[in-house]
Parts: structure tokens; C-alpha cells; sequence
């Protein structure tokens, strides 16, 4: 036998008894069990991450029910308060209406009322110019005894009324 095959055949035979001893150790069940531990723990670091993705979605969903139902109070709030106004609105135009009517009516009294002071102030003038106008004329006409006698008429016409 030559070198080299004395070498290979001493190689061989090495190889064959650390693989003996290797299974002989137990290494590739040592070996496997690393591996089905690692695997073991990938698996559980894979379903950590589903179970925390599913969370997320959850809570995502949940965070955009919450801004729907938000942005939805919102514009009730803004609907409410446009009614609010609207009514407000309508109430101040009503309220302008009735003091302009009442202001109206309060004007139209007093220059009712006017006129009607305007009138009895011309008739009281008017009385006034014709009792002067008559006593003018009667005192041009009747004279002073006959005045004296119809002032004595008046005097006991007014008497006996008054009694």
C-alpha cells in the first residue's frame, strides 16, 4: 500500500469512529433538539407576531369606529348649533317685527291724539272768536239799559240753575 491510501484508509477509519462516538454521544439527537429548539422558538416568535398583528387590526379598527363616531357627534353638534342659530335668528326678526309694529301703533296713537288736541284747540278758538264776535255785536246793538236788564235775566238764569 502506498502513502496515500494508508492516509485515506487512516482518514476513513478516524472518521468512522468520531462518528461513532459522535452517535455513540448522542450529538445528532443533541443536534436535533437544538434545532426543534429553535424551530420552537420561531414558531412561538411568529405567532407572538400574528397575535400582536390581529391586535393592531383590532385596535386600529377600533380607533377608526371611535374618529366615525366623533366626526359623526361633531356634525350633530354643528347641525344643533346651526338650528340654534337658525331659531335665534328667526326669533330676533320676529322680536324686530312686533317692536316695530308696537312702535308703529304707539305713533300712530299719538298723532291720533294730536289731531284730536289739534282739533279741540281750533274749536276752543273757534268758540272763543265767535263768543267775542257776539258780545261785539250785542253790545253794539243793546244798550246800556238793556244790557243791564239781560245781565239780571242771565244773572238769575244761572242762579236758579245752579240751585
Amino acid at each position: 500500500m502506498d502513502a496515500t491510501s494508508l492516509a485515506t484508509l487512516w482518514a476513513t477509519v478516524a472518521l468512522v469512529i468520531f462518528l461513532g462516538i459522535a452517535v455513540y454521544v448522542k450529538v445528532p439527537k443533541l443536534i436535533a433538539k437544538a434545532l426543534d429548539a429553535r424551530a420552537d422558538k420561531i414558531s412561538n416568535e411568529l405567532e407572538e407576531a400574528r397575535r400582536l398583528r390581529e391586535e393592531a387590526q383590532q385596535l386600529l379598527a377600533q380607533y377608526q369606529r371611535k374618529r366615525k363616531e366623533a366626526e359623526q357627534e361633531a356634525a350633530d353638534i354643528v347641525a344643533a348649533a346651526k338650528r340654534e342659530a337658525d331659531m335665534l335668528a328667526a326669533e330676533a326678526h320676529k322680536k324686530t317685527e312686533d317692536y316695530v309694529t308696537r312702535r308703529t301703533a304707539l305713533a300712530e296713537q299719538k298723532i291720533g291724539q294730536a289731531e284730536r288736541e289739534a282739533i279741540g284747540e281750533v274749536r276752543a278758538s273757534a268758540v272763543d272768536i265767535a263768543v267775542e264776535a257776539a258780545r261785539t255785536l250785542l253790545a253794539a246793538k243793546i244798550d246800556a239799559k238793556a244790557g243791564a236788564d239781560l245781565f239780571q235775566a242771565s244773572l238769575q238764569d244761572v242762579k236758579s240753575r245752579l240751585n
